[in-house]
């Protein structure tokens, strides 16, 4: 808008300067006129006509040319117009360098002609609502303008014969339709000034011819010899309007289609630069994507004389984490991983964004392994301070893997190599691992296992096992842990410890959290309905399932729809997932709202303060099998889990103890105050039904082992 209204500043200008060229003429004529003879204002004269001639014959051909393209007939008129008015002008010259006893006569009457044609001519053009016509048009209209003026020369070669008019009156003729045509020329300015917000450029040229062709006419009509500076000056004004006419025209019809080509090229110029760079760049990070990164190996990877290599980043459990948090806050954290990494970044390293969420650092050339590690350590700790994405604080906790580029090593193959060293980086306390041969052999098979999960759940290939808990104070099973398991139609038995971990990257983890714990809830709520005494389900929830934004909602939904009391649900969560204390904290509270029971699993396994258990609403401790494994054989154990089973009884929480398989371990955590075992000793994982049809004998046999100690006695949790 501001650009627009520059652009009528400017041209008014156009409308100004005319008008104050009249001022100096006013009040330097008499200087002007004693300056020059009569001869010279002849001469003069003549230039003017022959240019005249030259920019309407320019203007009738230009429109004869640009008609074809645009069939309009406001251009066709335009032409035929000037057209009309160069053939006039043409007759006239030739009439003044051949004079006649009626030369003067004919010049009068020529020049009424071409100002009623001039006048007539604009208005009726500008009236005229615009249409499209055909090429056969253009010779018509042309033939019969050519057709006009031989007829009106033919006539007024008549009259000059016959009807001859006395001088005198035919300058006053002439003087009135000077007139007219200045007052037919003031109406087409008003016309023209409706349109000026719509076509500024074109209607200020026209607005301009027509204030030339008015001051021209009141020249004309008030000057008594032609041959004067006013004549002069009145053929002036008349070559002006006719340059501004050529200028509405050229502008209309060459200027400004090729601004608009011109804009058309640029702006597809840059469409195909922003095409470029979707083709070449991630949408969220604005990072070069795997096609950049592709291309740039297989121009670079040639040159033998640097040693190059990749770094394959990603976020550990991002698909979890993306699943559970959703897409918006999933690319807000993308974000700010690139920010980090782009803050550490050596200017010679190239870093990319793959679709699956993975960050690709190619180094064209690697002084040594030290470099890659120490930027490898950098990086991870400038990844230590969580990202903060609206209400979430997370933990962009990196796996990172690094290959070497070698011999005959496409770009496809180094990258596959840097990938799965990152992969098995996951699987270690450091997270940062150079390639090895051998890791490329179990690779196909993992893919492999996780397209097959996508199936297993919709096949039901998974199933629930229960494994019980015993009271030790009451040697009762008063609840039961809910375990996964995966029955693969050609596999066999899949061990959760390889599906688990797959199952939490690809972010399966959610949809089969759900289903374990909907099954364990209605499982639970059938054996009640069976006529066994209640038992307390416990079931594991994932990282992924803890970012869940409507786990609350979910785990409610749930206990409605099997109709299992809340108090008869434990939710267990591992230590390492108390790491985002202010999400956490909140997300417990509100499950503890409910009425469920909360534990830790594997307590004593992770790296987290020990002061989120005076924060956390926890009701139970779990304590890992590492620790019991050994317990009767290594003193260190020995003292953690009496450390744990001591600072369990002064914070009012009870203790689960898990792999109990030897009756010396049982001793030890009885003498120990320990509140309930689950181990091999009493049961193995069992299906429902076992626990339906064995539950007594699973009772007498629990029972019968706690006999022996002598601990029996009546004691309700």
């Amino acid at each position: 808008m501001e650009n627009r209204l520059k652009l009528e500043k400017k041209e008014i200008w156009y409308i100004v300067l005319p008008l104050l060229l009249v001022l100096p003429l006013l009040g330097l004529s008499n200087q002007v006129v004693d300056s020059f003879e009569e001869e010279s204002y002849i001469c003069l004269n003549l230039i003017i006509q022959v240019l005249i001639i030259v920019f309407t014959m320019a203007i009738a051909i230009q429109s004869w040319l640009v008609f074809s393209h645009l069939l309009s007939n406001q251009t066709l008129y335009i032409g035929n117009l000037f057209f009309i008015i160069a053939l006039f002008e043409l007759v006239n010259l030739v009439i003044i360098q051949y004079p006649m006893a009626d030369t003067l006569y004919l010049e009068i009457w020529l020049d009424l002609i071409m100002r009623l044609c001039l006048a007539i001519g604009f208005f009726f053009i500008i009236l005229k609502p615009k249409k499209r016509l055909t090429m056969y048009d253009r010779y018509y209209t042309y033939s019969s303008s050519l057709l006009f003026v031989l007829l009106s020369l033919f006539l007024l070669y008549l009259s000059s014969k016959y009807f001859l008019l006395e001088e005198q009156l035919l300058l006053e003729a002439s003087a009135i339709v000077h007139l007219l045509s200045a007052v037919l020329q003031g109406v087409t300015i008003v016309i023209l000034s409706k349109y000026i917000k719509k076509m500024p450029k074109r209607v200020m040229w026209l607005i301009t011819a027509a204030i030339c062709l008015i001051i021209s006419d009141i020249f004309f009509a008030f000057i008594k010899d032609l041959k004067s500076i006013w004549g002069f000056s009145a053929l002036i004004y008349q070559f002006l309007a006719f340059y501004f006419c050529l200028k509405a025209i050229y502008y209309t019809t060459v200027e400004k289609p090729y601004q608009q080509l011109l804009k058309i090229k640029l702006d597809l110029e840059h469409s195909q630069q922003e095409l470029h760079f979707q083709a070449y760049h991630d949408d969220i990070t604005k990072l070069p994507n795997e096609h950049l990164l592709l291309k740039t190996l297989k121009e670079d990877l040639h040159d033998n004389n640097r040693e190059k290599a990749i770094i394959a980043i990603e976020i550990d459990r991002l698909a979890a984490i993306s699943s559970s948090i959703g897409i918006s806050y999933s690319n807000t954290m993308m974000k700010l991983v690139a920010e980090r990494i782009q803050s550490i970044l050596p200017p010679h390293y190239f870093a990319t964004k793959l679709r699956e969420g993975q960050f690709i650092i190619y180094i064209n050339h690697v002084k040594t392994r030290e470099e890659l590690l120490q930027f490898s350590l950098n990086l991870k700790s400038a990844m230590e301070r969580p990202l903060q994405v609206q209400l979430f604080s997370l933990n962009g906790n990196l796996n990172i893997g690094i290959a070497l580029h070698e011999e005959d090593c496409s770009g496809e193959e180094l990258l596959m190599h840097a990938q799965l060293a990152m992969r098995e980086a996951s699987q270690i306390p450091q997270r940062v691992l150079f390639y090895k041969s051998f890791m490329s052999n179990g690779s196909a098979d993992r893919i492999l296992i996780e397209q097959e999960l996508h199936k297993a759940l919709a096949n039901e290939e998974f199933y629930l096992d229960f494994q019980p808990q015993v009271n030790l104070k009451t040697g009762k099973i008063e609840s039961v842990e809910a375990l996964v398991r995966w029955r693969h139609p050609t596999r066999g038995f899949v061990s959760p410890e390889l599906f688990i971990p797959i199952a939490e990257e690809s972010g399966l983890i959610i949809p089969l959290g759900k289903w374990i714990l909907e099954t364990a809830c209605s499982q639970a709520n059938t054996w009640k309905e069976q006529g066994l005494p209640p038992m307390k389900v416990a079931v594991n929830l994932s990282i992924g399932q803890l970012f869940q934004q409507d786990l609350v909602y979910m785990v409610q939904e749930i206990l409605q729809r099997t109709k299992l009391e809340p108090q008869y649900l434990q939710l267990e969560i591992t230590e390492s997932m108390t790491m985002n204390i202010d999400h956490i904290t909140q997300l417990l509270h509100e499950l503890k709202a409910i009425g469920i029971q909360i534990a830790v699993d594997d307590f004593g396994t992770g790296y987290s303060s020990l002061s989120y258990l005076k924060d956390f609403p926890i009701d139970c401790l779990k304590i890992d099998r590492a620790f019991v494994r050994n317990i009767q054989h290594n003193t260190n154990d020995e003292a953690l889990v009496s450390m744990i089973l001591s600072m369990a009884k002064h914070l009012r929480l009870k203790v689960v103890a898990e792999g109990i398989e030897e009756v010396e371990q049982l001793a030890f955590l009885i003498n120990g105050d320990c509140d309930y075992i689950q181990g091999y000793l009493f049961s193995k994982p069992v299906s429902a039904e076992q626990i339906f049809n064995n539950f007594n004998e699973l009772h007498n046999r629990a029972k019968d082992i706690l006999t022996e100690f002598k601990y029996e006695e009546d004691f309700i949790i």
